[in-house]
């Protein structure tokens, strides 16, 4: 059973930056794929990035990946997103996500079954 507990959310004035953890367990031994995804209210569900633990191959959305970046620590089973230059609309759920590689190859897809509890983002001044 994949368990993953998402850290580092917070209320941050516009400009500022944030780095959120996803703490993973119960992995075993298989190769998986970790991402991000956020959920604004009354929006949809919006894939963020999304990493490979095989072989570090990476994914983010064009819309945040000159600000975004994410990043795994192996030894750990730990996965960041470190967000820079945060903007009000950034605001949201952010929740972590785990299944196998495929669902990151090309993109980030929507059908990754294992989710954590999320953490808030607020970017307010």
């Amino acid at each position: 059973q994949v368990q993953l507990v998402e850290s580092g959310g917070g209320l941050v004035q516009p400009g500022g930056s944030l780095r959120l953890s996803c703490a993973a367990s119960g992995l075993g031994d298989r190769y998986w794929a970790i991402g991000w995804f956020r959920q604004a209210p009354g929006k949809e569900r919006e894939g963020i990035s999304c990493i490979r633990t095989v072989d570090g191959w990476s994914y983010t959305i064009q819309s945040v990946k000159d600000r975004f970046s994410i990043s795994r620590d192996n030894t750990n089973d730990t996965v960041y997103l470190q967000m820079d230059s945060l903007k009000p609309e950034d605001t949201a759920v952010y929740y972590c996500v785990a299944d196998a590689p495929i669902y990151c190859d090309g993109g980030i897809s929507e059908g990754f079954r294992n989710r954590g509890q999320g953490t808030q983002v607020t970017i307010s001044s």
